[in-house]
This record gives C-alpha cells, structure tokens and sequence, in this order.
C-alpha cells in the first residue's frame, strides 16, 4: 500500500465498502497516508447509508447482505456520485453489469495502488467536465428536487426529514414500479428491517402531501407512487 500516490495533488472523501477486513482496513490505510478522508464499511446496506456524503465510492461487489449490483442501484438512485466497483470476477458480462447498474468504472482484483488511484483520477476527471444534472423529479404539482432535498406541493415547500425525503424520491423516481418493502427497507434504511418504521414514514408522508393517493399500498407486496391517482382525485 505504500505504492499509493495522489497524481494530482487533490484529496477526496472516499467510501470504500469491502467484505474483507483485511483488505478494508490496508485500502483506507493506504488512502488516508495520501491524504484522503477515509469511511470505511463491510455491508450493502452500510454503503447505501454512507454513499451522500463522499466524492467516490470504491464498491466491492461481493457483500455479505446484498447483491453487490442492487447495492450499486441503491447507490444510484440516491445519489450520482462517482463510483468504481471492484470485484474479484472479470468476464466480459460482469463488467457489462456492472457498467450498467451505474458504476463509473469496473476494476478486477487483484489491481496495482497505482492502477486505481489512476482509475479514481480518471472517473474523477469525467466527472467535472460533464453536465451538472438538475436531478429534479416532477409529477404534476409535485417537485422534488434532490440537489437541495427539497419538495414543494404546488409551489409551497413541505418540510421532510431525510428518510423521508429519501423514501419519497425513491418512489417518485421509479412512477411505474411496485416497491417491494423489503427492497425499500435495503435501499433507504441499509440492514435494519421494520415494517413498522416504513409504515410510519408512509404514514407521515401522505399527511404531509395532504393525500394519500400519492403513496399507494400494494397489498402482500409494497408501495409504489401514486401520481395519477392522487391528480386524478384533486382534479375531481
């Protein structure tokens, strides 16, 4: 790890999820010496809590709680930070998979410290010169907008928490899709699991919208955004 080496002079918060202890804590070493800020965690579920607040995520895809390319869509849809996973299977087909569940670069174990840090500057580079995407979300009155974690209900802010927000623009993102909760629960909450705590906040929610059409029940399975109902019954 020694071998590690910053080729541009910047430092970054980088979250490196990685099942293996072993290699967890000689990766953050090796960055931190560099000067980087360093989290790291072991679980999908860890990753997905933690994945806001860094400028890059390195992904081990091989988890112990979860599929290494659902946690790189939960990342995903939550946030558009760059991402590289890292896994120790490299056919053509995983890299393709990998790719297209969102992640910015796909490295193979066993990698060179300066092969990655070369991939992280490169993905960061990328990063800088494309578009700023807006990542707003509108249904009808309905915005919500995830550069500032903000919803607004025809034009009045409505004030969420951040579960809240997450859970939200979670279903609001995907209008067509039935939410299982256990799917939620991973995605938003990592590996604790309580029906009640979803409930709760789908609860809270629909008061604060002042509609319950806009989060929609699907009994034995879970919720899924309710925009058409909820328009349909204001218009009404």
């Amino acid at each position: 790890m020694s071998s590690y080496a910053q080729i541009s002079g910047e430092t970054w918060s980088v979250l490196v999820v990685q099942s293996n202890a072993g290699d967890l804590e000689a990766l953050t070493d090796g960055l931190r010496r560099h000067g980087h800020a360093v989290r790291g965690v072991n679980t999908g579920g860890a990753a997905i809590q933690s994945c806001e607040n860094s400028d890059i995520v390195l992904l081990d895809l091989e988890l112990p709680d979860m599929d290494g390319l659902d946690v790189c869509r939960g990342i995903r849809t939550l946030s558009d930070v760059p991402m590289i996973a890292v896994t120790g299977v490299g056919s053509e087909l995983d890299c393709v998979l990998g790719l297209q569940a969102g992640a910015d670069d796909y490295v193979v174990k066993p990698y060179g410290p300066r092969e990655l840090m070369a991939r992280m500057e490169a993905v960061m580079r990328r990063v800088r010169s494309r578009p700023h995407a807006a990542r707003i979300v509108s249904h009808g009155p309905l915005r919500i907008d995830a550069s500032q974690r903000e919803v607004s209900l025809e034009g009045r802010r409505v004030e969420v928490t951040r579960k809240e927000f997450d859970l939200l623009y979670l279903l609001a993102s995907h209008p067509f899709t039935v939410l299982s909760r256990k799917r939620i629960m991973q995605l938003i909450w990592g590996d604790s699991w309580s029906r009640r705590t979803i409930d709760t906040h789908v609860s809270s929610l629909r008061n604060k919208l002042g509609d319950s059409e806009w989060i929609i029940t699907v009994r034995g399975v879970g919720f899924r955004f309710g925009a058409q109902e909820a328009l349909r019954f204001s218009r009404g």
